[in-house]
C-alpha cells in the first residue's frame, strides 16, 4: 500500500499530465483558424461598426453646425469601403 501512492504520483506527473497538455494543445491548434460562420459574423460586425462611425461623424458635424451657425459646414469624408 505504501508503494501504491508514489507509483500513482509518478504516473500522473509523467504520463497523465503531459497527455492532457498535448490533448489541449491539439485542440487549440485546430481552433486557431476562424470558421466560415465566424468570419461572416466578423465581417458583418465590421460593416456595422463602419456605418455607426459614419453616423456619429454626421451627427457631430450637424451638432457643430448648430452650435456655431457662422461656421462653414465641413465636407463629409468619403466612405472608405
Amino acid at each position: 500500500m505504501e508503494l501504491f501512492i508514489p507509483i500513482i504520483a509518478i504516473l500522473s506527473i509523467f504520463v497523465i499530465l503531459p497527455g492532457m497538455v498535448f490533448h489541449y494543445l491539439t485542440l487549440w491548434r485546430k481552433q486557431r483558424a476562424l470558421e466560415p460562420d465566424d468570419e461572416r459574423m466578423l465581417e458583418d460586425l465590421w460593416r456595422s461598426a463602419r456605418k455607426m462611425e459614419q453616423r456619429i461623424e454626421t451627427l457631430e458635424a450637424r451638432t457643430d453646425a448648430t452650435d456655431n451657425p457662422d461656421a462653414r459646414p465641413s465636407r463629409p469624408s468619403p466612405p472608405l469601403d
